[in-house]
């Protein structure tokens, strides 16, 4: 049995696709929405029944919120805003018909969607672990950037790809990148982190660019590579100086 976790908040745009790539291979589909003020949830119910209107406590506990609900044996973690390709569906399909005992986790590949083209450099060379047992595992508490914990065992790859449509419009990617930099530092600044001042904030993100654009390839997806790299350093730069700025205003 698999089950398909998702968490929402004014996701009316997105939504829909997301769901609509899982219907198919989901025994259940269960949707934690915090909130919404426009259509999400009625889109939603047009899915599934398990879905539950909560307040926010960060993405880490509300994601294990969510898996606390799930039966499945499998549980497949997406975001609002991703989807899964016909050719993932298929090979999820195929991996749980006859998966390895020791076995509790799958990596998948994502692939960004940026201004209605898909990227396959830069920051879309990652794999995730979204695709797990649900026995033993859990989500960190982090409030962002939050991970799965699984139990001892082996993980392995899927070939196929997912798609994440992260970027609306221009406005929408600087309000996400500044509130998750904002986020960032305070999850370090809370642990004790330093991060080494201003000018290594710099540093850091010279080094971000360098690595997205040059050491993963991100200039082989044109213009919209540049452009996610340039992005992800002044993420980076606001991120690690909002914490040197939090231990100034705190001293």
């Amino acid at each position: 049995m698999l089950s398909v976790i998702v968490i929402t908040k004014n996701e009316q745009d997105r939504i829909e696709r997301c769901l609509k790539s899982v219907e198919q291979i989901a025994d259940e589909i269960i949707v934690l929405d915090s909130g919404s003020t426009d259509d999400t949830v009625d889109i939603v119910r047009k899915f599934t029944e398990k879905v539950y209107v909560t307040d926010w406590p960060g993405y880490g506990p509300q994601k294990q919120r969510a898996l606390e609900i799930a039966k499945g044996e499998w549980v497949l973690s997406l975001d609002a805003d991703e989807a899964l390709t016909p050719e993932l569906a298929d090979e999820i399909k195929n991996v749980l018909f006859d998966v390895k005992p020791d076995i509790v986790a799958y990596s998948m590949s994502r692939k960004m969607v940026v201004f209605g083209e898909r990227l396959d450099y830069g920051r879309s060379t990652n794999f995730i672990e979204r695709l797990f047992r649900r026995e033993g595992a859990r989500f960190s508490d982090d409030l962002v950037h939050e991970k799965v914990l699984l139990p001892q065992g082996k993980t392995a790859k899927l070939k196929a790809d997912f798609l994440h449509y992260s970027v609306r419009d221009f406005q929408h990617l600087l309000d996400k990148t500044t509130l998750y930099a904002c986020l960032g530092a305070d999850k370090k600044y809370k642990k004790g982190r330093h991060g080494g001042g201003i000018f290594i904030a710099a540093l850091r993100a010279i080094w971000a660019f360098c690595h997205v654009y040059l050491l993963r390839l991100g200039f082989l997806d044109g213009g919209r590579g540049f452009f996610l790299a340039v992005i992800h350093m002044q993420y980076t730069f606001n991120k690690y100086a909002g914490l040197w700025a939090k231990h100034i205003e705190n001293n």
